[in-house]
């Protein structure tokens, strides 16, 4: 085979084979497909419910230490941010404005990693200056934290 007819496989740093996504994230983009199918199905009035029982389901599913980190950021979503709108996107707890994600959380297990994140899009209003971070690693909440998260959710959507 020539260079320019080989496959798509590449080998990684550890030296595993892949084809350009993991499983994990082949899985992602097959849930954010079924999500874009079942928003189409649905009439705008019954989303918003479906919706966020499908982010609570999604929830409920967790490993429990990502579980209650996820249950408690969505009840600080809803408090300081009622605008937003609870949705599945790419099979993660997330909330959006207008039908754009401004902030997600992706468990720790969703792509094998060694921490939870809270992350922002470029939909949330956090500029500060030249660089500010987009996504926050968690391993739990203390008070200070979700007062934090409160702010900055605030701020996202100000």
């Amino acid at each position: 085979m020539k260079d320019t007819e080989k496959s798509a496989k590449t080998t990684g740093a550890a030296g595993e084979k892949f084809d350009g996504f993991t499983d994990e994230e082949r899985g992602a983009m097959k849930e954010r497909a079924q999500e874009l199918k079942a928003s189409a199905r649905r009439g705008p009035r019954a989303a918003k419910a479906d919706a966020e029982s499908e982010v609570l389901a999604k929830i409920a599913e967790m490993e429990e230490a990502d579980r209650v980190v996820a249950e408690r950021l969505h009840d600080i979503v809803k408090a300081n941010a009622p605008a937003l709108s609870p949705k599945l996107w790419y099979g993660m707890p997330a909330y959006a404005r207008d039908g754009k994600i401004v902030c997600f959380f992706q468990s720790a297990q969703k792509f094998k990693t060694r921490y939870a994140t809270l992350g922002f899009n470029d939909q949330a209003n956090l500029d500060e200056g030249t660089m500010w971070p987009t996504a926050f690693a968690l391993t739990e909440l203390t008070a200070a934290d979700e007062a934090r998260i409160g702010a900055l959710i605030k701020k996202a959507v100000s």
